[in-house]
């Protein structure tokens, strides 16, 4: 293994690990009893609040009435005095600005009492408002630097939290975030906004079935989360690592992958507390985590939560990521959820898993036992299957980044066409739609193990494709897209406008068709279904969306293959979209190019970031330790020659050629770095792509080929090696 001092001293410290605090008791207290302990639940406000403050609340909450905001100085006074019985001494407004993080103002609940003591206040004001600052935020100009107020407003149906510290609790209230100008500076806002639109046009096709008082529908989602974790004693000794999140250099270990052990396989002790602590504290949130595993590369790893209120879903994603982050560093490592942060082996996503229904019809995605029968979810799937071809470069657009970019595409994650999974029993059905009648759906079956002793197992009417962007699981669609850093908000935010419109297309044509008589539904439900499969239908595909022949295909059907984020993300700012947008109410014409300008702007940044890095590690790390090894290689040539032997020079040869090469690249990065000249920040995503991104990864050539031949004790960074298989 390494000789370099700083790393033996990082392998040092992985193998020698002890954890800080004493091992948590977890027959103390069982895991149902924690779960929705530290959250302003429902039935936390049905035990504290007046029974008419309580059904008011209730009811916005159910059915998105508009608060009563007389009803918002007695609910503060009961939050107030359950945060602080919970040892609480500040409050914070939590919101989700369009950096994709997480930001929060925290105020204390004391205020002087005038008499030379203080006294804990919370009025009502301050539960529905708050005013951070809206200048340091992105806002695609919708802000400028000198204007700085913004609001925070109290999101009811996102319930309250207590947040624990070692030294103390904060009470955090869900949040959305506007300009003074009341545009959406958040991820938040549009997509409260789009699971509006959705349940207005869900209602119409609802009604049309015979649904005259049913619940409000809702969006649904469940994300699962890869992560990667690594000993922080190797973080720190990667300045890409802490800088950028991903590894801008790193030789191919020896083993990776390609034994397929680690998936699924047992998890690592340290690991296995890291994931049982952290999932005690998301119980404690009321975050329904059910799954977690290892993943595919080693040193990856997943978690899982079931399905909830899409709002509440992407709020609790959002602490998710925090949880993984803060625990893992109790731990002694460090939980990198960048997509691609070592080239060569599995990338991270977060596979989105959404649906939509309400409280009287379930799940509306749902096809039952006869699908082919079942006309109601038959509408509401070719509604998806209409808006996923309709708006597939918008979904592209929704998942795209700079970190992204680095695995779509690979044979590891969906490429960057869209396209629909099926499965065997859906895709059938509607060939048999389109070819004019539909009579049966393919049973279920079971399966036969072969072991006597095992018994029979229930067999889905068709299997699963982990290739598909975007793929019917059942009573779900799972958008695999989606990046393993980000906010879900983005994307469900597209999902459900998409949808809304489809809904918004059939509920037209149907009402149209039926003119209010029942009777006449089925023959146009029927005719309708086979024009949209007609139509829409070249999106569904079943096979493998890895194979060169599948992108053949899909060009021949005409679907949009856009690679990076700088052919995508312009789909944002498109007429196309800015409509949608405008129709549904989901953001205004200002929102949506304030959003296209801000992820362009990002991936810039992201770009330039890395450019810097790479500039610098080869500069102050990789050529400093090649040029020691190739004084090494000389002084061991000359004392040979002057001992009468004719050394072998290859490996002196090979070092000199490999240098020369690292500092001819690193000056081409530094020249494409300088050559800017852009007309717009669209022509500096541009030069990004196409000049500084192939100039970083000339340098990163040499460098991986220079630590193949480097001396070991010489090289400066810790390797894949030794990140991915020390734990």
């Amino acid at each position: 293994m390494s000789g370099s001092v700083s790393r033996l001293q990082a392998i040092s410290a992985v193998t020698n690990y002890k954890p800080i605090s004493a091992p948590l008791n977890f027959a103390e207290t069982p895991a149902k009893a924690l779960f929705g302990l530290n959250v302003f639940s429902q039935a936390v406000m049905q035990a504290t609040l007046p029974k008419a403050v309580f059904k008011s609340l209730k009811k916005t909450i159910e059915t998105g009435r508009p608060l009563d905001a007389s009803v918002a100085d007695v609910v503060a006074a009961a939050m107030k005095d359950w945060a602080i019985e919970k040892g609480a001494t500040h409050y914070a407004h939590i919101f989700h600005p369009l950096t994709g993080l997480t930001a929060e103002k925290h105020d204390s609940f004391i205020e002087p009492d005038g008499q030379g003591g203080a006294i804990a206040e919370f009025s009502g004001k301050q539960l529905i408002q708050g005013e951070p600052d809206a200048s340091s935020f992105p806002s695609g100009g919708i802000r400028s630097t000198f204007e700085a107020r913004g609001y925070t407003a109290w999101d009811v149906t996102s319930p309250a939290y207590i947040l624990e510290n070692p030294n103390g609790t904060t009470l955090c209230i869900p949040t959305a975030f506007v300009s003074w100008t009341g545009e959406a500076l958040d991820k938040k806002t549009p997509l409260l906004r789009s699971m509006q639109a959705l349940d207005k046009q869900a209602q119409r096709i609802l009604r049309l079935f015979g649904h005259a008082n049913a619940a409000r529908v809702t969006a649904t989602a469940g994300a699962e989360q890869e992560y990667f974790l690594i000993d922080r004693n190797f973080f720190f000794a990667r300045p890409d690592l802490l800088n950028a999140g991903r590894t801008l250099f790193g030789a191919k270990p020896p083993k990776g992958q390609e034994f397929e052990d680690h998936y699924f396989g047992a998890i690592p002790e340290r690991v296995l507390a890291c994931m049982l602590e952290t999932e005690r504290e998301l119980y404690k949130l009321g975050i329904p985590v059910k799954t977690r595993h290892n993943e595919v590369a080693p040193a990856q790893y997943e978690i899982a939560p079931v399905h909830e209120n899409a709002n509440i879903s992407a709020d609790h994603q959002q602490l998710i990521m925090i949880t993984l982050k803060r625990v893992a560093q109790k731990y002694g490592m460090e939980c990198l959820l960048h997509e691609k942060p070592f080239a060569g082996v599995n990338g991270s996503g977060k596979h989105l898993n959404w649906s939509f229904g309400n409280a009287t019809q379930g799940n509306l995605l749902d096809p039952g036992d006869n699908p082919h029968d079942n006309a109601q979810f038959l509408v509401f799937c070719a509604a998806v299957i209409r808006a996923v071809d309709k708006y597939a470069a918008l979904l592209r657009a929704v998942v795209a980044s700079a970190s992204n970019d680095h695995r779509l595409g690979a044979n590891e994650a969906p490429p960057a066409i869209i396209s629909i999974f099926l499965g065997e029993q859906l895709t059938d059905v509607f060939a048999q739609i389109e070819k004019g009648g539909v009579r049966s759906s393919k049973k279920k079956g079971t399966l036969a193990v072969g072991v006597d002793s095992l018994p029979h197992l229930p067999k889905d009417a068709g299997d699963r494709n982990r290739t598909s962007p975007f793929a019917f699981t059942g009573n779900k669609f799972e958008f695999r897209a989606v990046a393993s850093n980000q906010s879900i908000a983005g994307p469900l935010v597209a999902l459900n406008t998409i949808v809304a419109e489809s809904l918004d297309h059939i509920a037209t044509e149907l009402e149209g068709a039926t003119k209010g008589d029942e009777k006449k539904l089925n023959a146009a439900v029927q005719k309708l279904l086979k024009e949209i499969i007609k139509e829409h239908g070249r999106i569904v595909f079943n096979g493998n969306n890895y194979s060169e022949e599948w992108h053949q295909e899909a060009s021949h059907r005409g679907l949009a293959n856009l690679k990076t984020s700088v052919e995508a993300l312009p789909v944002i700012g498109s007429k196309e979209v800015v409509a949608l947008m405008e129709k549904y109410k989901v953001l205004s014409r200002r929102e949506t190019h304030s959003r296209m300008d801000i992820y362009v702007e990002q991936y810039c940044k992201a770009v330039n970031v890395e450019a810097n890095l790479i500039i610098e590690m080869a500069k102050t790390k990789i050529y400093p330790a090649a040029s020691r090894y190739q004084g090494e290689l000389a002084a061991t040539a000359a004392s040979l020659k002057t001992a009468g032997y004719e050394p072998d020079s290859s490996a002196l040869d090979e070092v000199i050629t490999l240098t020369k090469g690292l500092q001819e690249t690193t000056a081409s990065l530094e020249a494409a770095m300088k050559r800017h000249g852009a007309k717009s920040p669209l022509d500096e995503a541009r030069h990004f792509c196409c000049e500084v991104l192939p100039a970083m990864e000339k340098v990163r050539h040499y460098v991986d080929a220079l630590e193949a031949v480097v001396a070991d004790d010489l090289w400066p960074l810790p390797t894949y090696q030794e990140m991915l298989f020390i734990k």
